[in-house]
């Protein structure tokens, strides 16, 4: 992706934005890479090769957790939001409408 991670000129961004935008940009390359190993260990034979590849996502779960805690960490709107569908239980998307109206 390289510096295409910037909609805006890059020098007219505050040192926080350009963060944020390369935390983004880490959490988008951790979620391919989680997805490109299910992908991998969705057609491998070898058992020990899948074993491994499994481990690997392990660490691009923990990659993943710790981009999206380091933004949720920076933006109380996106925690709060969150809080509301994350670690919760029942229907998804009844937790996301039902987040949308508390907004309102």
């Amino acid at each position: 992706m390289g510096f295409d991670q910037y909609h805006e000129p890059p020098s007219e961004l505050s040192e926080e934005t350009r963060t944020f935008a390369r935390m983004i940009t880490s959490m988008i390359e951790e979620a391919e890479a989680i997805g490109w190993y299910e992908q991998r260990m969705a057609v491998e034979k070898d058992k020990e090769a899948r074993a491994i590849m499994a481990n690997a996502q392990k660490e691009e779960f923990k990659h993943f957790g710790m981009d999206l805690e380091f933004l949720l960490r920076r933006s109380p709107v996106w925690r709060k939001e969150l809080q509301t569908i994350l670690f919760t239980t029942g229907d998804i998307v009844e937790m996301g409408e039902a987040a949308e109206k508390k907004a309102d």
